[in-house]
Order: C-alpha cells, then sequence, then structure tokens
C-alpha cells in the first residue's frame, strides 16, 4: 500500500500515536537503527524519502536515500525495512531504517521524525506495545530485558528459554489443577448443602499438597537463578603491597592493574567482570587498608572499605614471605563479619604457612597462590565461588531468575497452603475458595493477566529506550 500522506484515514490518526526511537546503542558503530510504530509509521517514512508512492512489500527490506524534509538535502543511504500489522513486534505498522552509525546523523533523522509527528518512545514501550497486542506475556516481556543485560552465556540461554514462553509452559499445568479443585469446590457451595463425598476431598486434598510441592520446588530455583542473573561481588582486600593487584590481573587474564613493587600504587577501587562456570562475578582491586596522612590514599581506603561492605564475599590477601603484621590484623578486623576467604599469595617464595581455622580465630579457608607463576589459581576460583555453591545447583534445567516471579511463587505457595489447611479443617468452601483466587491471581501477575497499571509502568521503566 503506498503512503497517503494527508489522506483522511491516515491524518484521523492521531501522530503521537507513532512512536520513534534509536534502537540501537548510543556511539559510533557501522549501522544504526532507528524504529518507528504507529498506523503513521510507513506514511513519515515516505516524507523522509520524499516519495509518496512508495510502496513496499511487508517483511522486506528496501536501499532507499533519506533526506531532510527541512530541505530536501540528502543525509544518507539507508535499509528501510517494513512490517504491515498485525505481523509485527508491536503488532503495529513498523518500520526500521538501518543507516550509518554516525550519532550526528541518527540524532538528525530522529529529530525530523519528531518534527513531522512521531512521538519520542518512552523506555520499553515498543515491547509494552507488543504485550498489550497480545504478540508476547509479561514474562516473555521482562525476558527480552534480561536477554540484552546477560552477562554470562549461561544467562543468555536461560532468558532465551524464558523468551521462548517456557515459564508459561511451566505454569500452565498448575494453573489447570487448580481450576480442577475449584470447579467442584465452586459446584459444591452452589448446588449442595451436604459435605463433599470422601473421595472428592481426598482427591482434593492430596491435589492441594502436590501444587504446594510443585510451586515451592519452582520457586526453589530462584537460589541459583539469582545467581546466573545478577552474579557475585567479590573484593580483595588486604594492606599495601601483598599483590592485590597482581592477584587482580592473574584471575582476569590480563594487566588491567598498575603493577608496582611501592607500597600503596593502587589509589582507587577498579572492578571488572569475570565469568566463573557461568556465573558473572564482579571482582574489585582495592587501596591497601593501613593508616595514611596521603589525603589521595586516605579516600581510596574508604572506597576501600565500603568495597568490603558491598561485598559477597572478601578475599583478604597475605603475604607468605613474611609473619603477618598488624596491618594484616587490622584489615581483618576491617572485614568484621562479612563473608570471607584468605589468600597467601608470593607462594613460589613461601617461608610462612598457616591452616584453616588457624588465623585470627576465622574458621575461613586458607588458599596459597603465585600471582606471578599462576600456581594455585584454579584452587582460588572453586574457593570463590564454594560458599555458593550450595544455592546454586544448576544442572542446566529451567531457572527463575526474576525477582518479582520468585515473590509471587511463593504467596502462590503461602495461599495453597492456607486453602489446604482451611480445607482439612473442614472450613465453608468460600474462605478456601478465597486463597485459590489469590493464588490463581499471583499467577496471572506472573505472565501479566492480572498485572496493575502501576506495577506494568514500574517494569516497563527499567527497559532501554528503543526496545
Amino acid at each position: 500500500m503506498p503512503c497517503q500522506a494527508g489522506s483522511p484515514s491516515i491524518s484521523a490518526v492521531p501522530a503521537s500515536n507513532t512512536i520513534v526511537a534509536l534502537s540501537t546503542p548510543p556511539g559510533r558503530s557501522g549501522i544504526g537503527v532507528i524504529r518507528l510504530s504507529g498506523a503513521r509509521a510507513l506514511d513519515f517514512t515516505c516524507s523522509l524519502l520524499q516519495d509518496n508512492h512508495f510502496s513496499p512489500q511487508p517483511n522486506s527490506v528496501s536501499l532507499r536515500t533519506i533526506y531532510d524534509p527541512a530541505n530536501g538535502e540528502i543525509l544518507d543511504r539507508a535499509l528501510i525495512t517494513y512490517f504491515k500489522s498485525p505481523r509485527s513486534f508491536t503488532g503495529e505498522d513498523m518500520v526500521e531504517l538501518s543507516c550509518h552509525g554516525s550519532p550526528i546523523l541518527l540524532l538528525h533523522i530522529v529529530d525530523a521524525l519528531l518534527h513531522l509527528g512521531a512521538r519520542a518512545a518512552d523506555p520499553g514501550e515498543f515491547t509494552l506495545r507488543s504485550l498489550s497486542s497480545g504478540k508476547i506475556n509479561l514474562a516473555q516481556a521482562e525476558s527480552l530485558r534480561d536477554l540484552i543485560d546477560a552477562q554470562t552465556h549461561a544467562a543468555v540461554r536461560q532468558a532465551a528459554r524464558q523468551l521462548g514462553g517456557e515459564l508459561s509452559v511451566q505454569l500452565q499445568p498448575i494453573k489447570d489443577s487448580l481450576l480442577k479443585i475449584i470447579v467442584p469446590l465452586e459446584s459444591s457451595l452452589e448446588f449442595v448443602e451436604d459435605d463433599l463425598p470422601p473421595v472428592i476431598a481426598e482427591r482434593i486434598n492430596k491435589q492441594l499438597s502436590d501444587l504446594v510441592q510443585c510451586v515451592e520446588e519452582l520457586a526453589q530455583t530462584f537460589r541459583a537463578g539469582r545467581l546466573l542473573k545478577e552474579g557475585l561481588r567479590i573484593t580483595l582486600a588486604g594492606r599495601p603491597n601483598v599483590g592485590k593487584s597482581s592477584l587482580f590481573n592473574a584471575l582476569l587474564a590480563k594487566d588491567r592493574a598498575i603493577v608496582t613493587e611501592i607500597p600503596g600504587t593502587t589509589r582507587d577501587s577498579l572492578s571488572e567482570l569475570l565469568n566463573l562456570q557461568g556465573i558473572p562475578v564482579l571482582i574489585t582491586d582495592t587501596a591497601g587498608v593501613r593508616a595514611s596522612s596521603d589525603k589521595i590514599e586516605s579516600i581510596g581506603i574508604e572506597r576501600t572499605k565500603r568495597a568490603i561492605a558491598d561485598a559477597d564475599l572478601v578475599v583478604v590477601v597475605l603475604d607468605s614471605s613474611i609473619p603477618l603484621t598488624s596491618e594484616d590484623q587490622d584489615v581483618f578486623v576491617e572485614v568484621g563479619a562479612s563473608r570471607h576467604l584468605f589468600v597467601f599469595n608470593k607462594s613460589d617464595i613461601l617461608s610462612h604457612t598457616y591452616q584453616d581455622g588457624s588465623l585470627f580465630g576465622s574458621q575461613a579457608p586458607v588458599i596459597k597462590v603465585s600471582a606471578k607463576t599462576g600456581a594455585g589459581l584454579n584452587d582460588l576460583r572453586d574457593a570463590l565461588l564454594q560458599p555458593f555453591m550450595r544455592d546454586f545447583s544448576f544442572d542446566g534445567g529451567f531457572l527463575i531468575t526474576n525477582a518479582r516471579h520468585f515473590d509471587l511463587l511463593q504467596r502462590t505457595a503461602t495461599s495453597l497452603r492456607a486453602s489446604n489447611e482451611l480445607f482439612q479443617q473442614r472450613a465453608s468452601e468460600e474462605l478456601v475458595l478465597a486463597h485459590l483466587y489469590n493464588a490463581l491471581n499471583y499467577l496471572g501477575g506472573i505472565t501479566g493477566e492480572t498485572t496493575s497499571e502501576e506495577v506494568l509502568s514500574h517494569i516497563f521503566s527499567t527497559f532501554c529506550i528503543g526496545k
């Protein structure tokens, strides 16, 4: 269908219903993609092409010249991809402009579309329109954000499985079983004055118990899912010149931090992402902890203390070539009750050794390594994850990775337990049903059937613009 700029059918549609955004990250790149969605997406595209007869085939790509609507100057040669409603991501007419990736050029084209009458998209608005048109459910929409934010291959796989609707598949049998319980209870409430027959009562009791177990088992996968999605924060702490930066570089297998023999070289905290067995680990090198009158070093030490407080695990780095010092003791005092382990660096020139449970009265493990030779690094990598492996029994199965989903599953299990207890106490069907309907409502909240506008607004505000 050719463009119909100015025709009654098009102009009757509010321009603000058509949104535009840059969908690729800001900055210079080979290609930048600009997205349009709404009834006038093709109309605005025709204005950029200065061709009211442009009539692309749906799901096709055309190489065309883009002009500045203000003065007719050529802006770019771009690929124009047209998706016709309802066969598009949003369910509306959509156009994607694949332009050359100059930030100035892309901004100029977006500004031109805004002047033509398009509206700048809100964060996640394309995905929200996809949800509204029934193309995806809420759990799948959230998985898009998780897929974009994924930091390891394992996290990508989990997000992709949720995007494919696996969570909905997991929840559907639970919803079906709930309805099979609700129907006879509703019938008993409406049409039967006597109690339920013992056979039916026993069946409902077993169904409720099985449902509670099923929901709880699904919710328990969040322990591993949270680690997979959010990862761990690990801080290297110690007095100056024990080799924290050398150890940091060795774990990363690259020279990220400056290393010298001068104590106090590291003045600020330095963080990098490390992938350990599919878990994203943010590891932080810090300034050495000691009393200092140097203003810059003192600021670095304060940041070290904050990094220690924020860490899931603190690695207390010690120098195995010399006896423990009072400064080592001060570092341990700073670590306090934080989860920690001890690492004796410079094991290639080892002269002093300590065993687990023999340091400062702590029962934390002791690992011997050499950042110089690499000895013991694999043991250290295993030790970094060991305190969390109870929560990370990841066998490649499906995991709950979203805290909102976990909360709703917990609420579902609580409602199911309450209904089961009331049923066993022979409480009235109204009370039992109230909790069952609450459970059904919580499950619907995961996939969006019963989610309030306020919750939706909060969820989609966390999306990037253009998605």
